[in-house]
């Protein structure tokens, strides 16, 4: 409130409602609310939106205990900034597992129940992939902010739906593409952003693991979409045109081994395979320029980034013919101190700091509505064996 404002609340005569009136200096305003409810949710809705610390932790919901949701929640009841109120989940067994960890939170079946309360401020949806959509829209539609699971939705239809009625509502919708919050994926663009890397010439990842096998997606959507976060974020481009190819391998009816190629506008290109088939667990990643090239493997807790001084160079061969000399160079590995703190943790953090209005969010819908527009066009690829198919970027 403005300095030297005052307000008053009370209650309008023989009608249940209640008026609140606000008085700044001569001018004077009032609402006629209908009942307390919508008297706490317009206090809380302007102090979040305000930019101003509302004084206690944001109340939270969380939708889905399964295989993601756990973390979350670990998470939420570890943070300052966050009281999980509620945790629902379809699975009778999820249910007791959450009733016995987190017993000052009420564990429902219906998550209906958590997306009515007006006391709840955001909503965290870690369920599958194919339920994003539906229950990201009721949780708008009730006035809360949403956190969902990558990816977003399974259509860019349904996620530019969400991403306009998260503006029209004047709410926060982000998705949870928890290795940007990494410290060395945070390492990576700070590498770019200083231009030690030199000009971008190409991106390599491979992610494989055995398992976990998805029903409802294929292995791009599972595995890749993390690695088109990282890219994403950390170049700040988005590819035009994209080629996959893929096989499904029993007992998976979804494609569980499949390779990804990326064409951008310039020179630079991109590659991502990905399997659930694969003996052991690999993420690891190589971003070359023209002055220096890094590697950041996931798997390597004690040296997570490593920065290789190598590059190829040319230099002219005198002479009439002006031959040119391709010369390799190989320098110096440095291995940069990244943050280690949990990512989620960091996650967490900077969603209470962009309900506060204090930064914008790293991945906002907008960035997962795109990623959602690379998957649905590799998706195409595949159907094609490997024919490329432009990525269409309309606006939301």
């Amino acid at each position: 409130m403005p300095p030297g404002a005052s307000r008053q609340h009370r209650p309008v005569s023989c009608t249940g409602q209640s008026e609140i009136v606000v008085r700044v200096g001569a001018a004077t305003a009032s609402w006629v609310l209908a009942d307390d409810n919508q008297l706490i949710s317009m206090i809380r809705k302007a102090t979040v939106t305000s930019g101003q610390p509302i004084g206690r932790p944001f109340v939270a919901s969380l939708i889905g205990f399964g295989y993601w949701g756990p973390n979350l929640a670990r998470n939420l009841s570890a943070s300052r900034d966050f009281d999980l109120k509620y945790i629902s989940d379809i699975s009778s067994d999820c249910l007791e597992s959450a009733k016995h960890l987190y017993r000052s939170s009420t564990c429902v079946a219906d998550p209906a129940v958590a997306l009515s309360d007006p006391d709840v401020d955001v909503v965290f949806v870690a369920t599958p992939a194919s339920t994003h959509f539906e229950l990201c829209q009721e949780a708008l539609r009730n006035g809360k902010n949403v956190l969902v699971e990558k990816p977003l939705t399974l259509d860019a239809t349904s996620s530019e739906a969400l991403v306009r009625l998260a503006r029209q509502q004047g709410l926060m919708l982000a998705v949870d593409h928890t290795f940007v919050f990494t410290g060395a994926v945070q390492k990576l663009r700070e590498l770019v952003v200083e231009g030690e890397l030199g000009a971008l010439r190409y991106f390599d990842s491979i992610r494989m693991n055995l398992g976990l096998v998805q029903s409802d997606i294929n292995v791009l959507w599972d595995l890749a979409v993390h690695d088109l976060s990282i890219l994403r974020f950390v170049t700040d481009r988005v590819p035009v045109a994209v080629s996959a190819t893929g096989r499904a391998h029993a007992p998976s009816t979804q494609t569980s081994t499949a390779y990804m190629t990326l064409f951008y506008e310039d020179d630079f290109i991109a590659h991502i395979g990905t399997s659930w088939m694969s003996p052991v667990k690999i993420r690891r990643s190589l971003l070359a320029g023209t002055r220096q090239m890094v590697v950041y493997d996931d798997q390597d807790s004690g040296q997570q980034v490593k920065l290789f001084d190598s590059g190829v160079e040319t230099s002219s061969v005198p002479g009439a013919d002006r031959r040119r000399l391709v010369q390799t160079r190989v320098g110096d590995m440095l291995a940069p101190k990244v943050d280690t703190r949990e990512a989620l943790a960091v996650e967490l953090k900077d969603l209470a700091s962009c309900m506060r209005g204090e930064v914008e969010p790293l991945v906002p819908g907008e960035s997962g509505l795109d990623i959602v527009r690379v998957l649905e066009a590799a998706t195409r690829s595949l159907d094609q064996n490997g024919s490329p198919f432009p990525v269409v970027y309309d606006t939301a």
